[in-house]
């Protein structure tokens, strides 16, 4: 799907305070960005921002980066940290990158937690490498992750969490928990935040599925 341009997209962002203009000068130092050392939570492909934002205002002592490709969809997220809702939140910030990059704009074991929140499936079999949850990005996740990090992955496409389940047995990463209905699962939907994805395809009646891998 061809996303839409918005023209002031580019200069909002560049404008906007909880937006980092050069990610990859603050590897190692993103302590600093936030003035603390709390844990460090990233959300990859975060859309508009409805999860991070919800987090973040849950979580006080977590410091939440939003990565997001998109400068048309990460202007969303801005705008809805500027509502009154989210306005004074202190631990978000964002950034407009590659997930390929990641490794590039955090150091080793500077992360936590990652979340990955309905990513593109990437259908065709070629693109493989491209999906999220594959052994390539895994492995990039590995590195900048602490010791026991985790990632949090959630899909209503069964197809991609399928091949997901695979490529972390393959990774050699730790499968903590996993479901295929989420929302009816009384351990893992205790504290669920729902993304805007997630609202839109369970009122349609789709499972959601979910599971937390551990850096091994």
């Amino acid at each position: 799907m061809r996303l839409r341009n918005i023209p002031r997209a580019e200069g909002t962002i560049q404008a906007h305070k909880t937006v980092i203009k050069r990610p990859e000068a603050q590897k190692g130092c993103w302590s600093q960005v936030f003035g603390n050392k709390n844990p460090i939570h990233i959300e990859i492909g975060m859309g508009k921002g409805q999860f991070l934002l919800n987090m973040a205002k849950r979580f006080p002592e977590v410091n939440f980066v939003g990565i997001e490709r998109y400068t048309s969809v990460l202007l969303r997220a801005v705008e809805k940290y500027d509502t009154e809702e989210f306005n004074m939140l202190n631990n978000v910030r964002f950034v407009c990158m590659d997930a390929r990059d990641v490794e590039e704009v955090f150091a080793p074991e500077e992360v936590e937690k990652i979340y990955l929140n309905f990513s593109d499936p990437w259908p065709k079999a070629r693109h493989a490498k491209r999906r999220l949850t594959s052994v390539e990005f895994l492995a990039r996740y590995e590195k900048i992750l602490v010791p026991g990090g985790k990632v949090e992955f959630k899909t209503d496409n069964t197809e991609l969490f399928n091949f997901s389940l695979e490529q972390v047995r393959e990774a050699g990463w730790i499968l903590e928990h996993y479901t295929y209905d989420l929302h009816h699962h009384e351990v893992m939907n205790k504290g669920n935040v729902m993304t805007e994805y997630e609202e839109k395809f369970s009122a349609k009646g789709n499972p959601i599925n979910k599971l937390i891998a551990l850096r091994k």
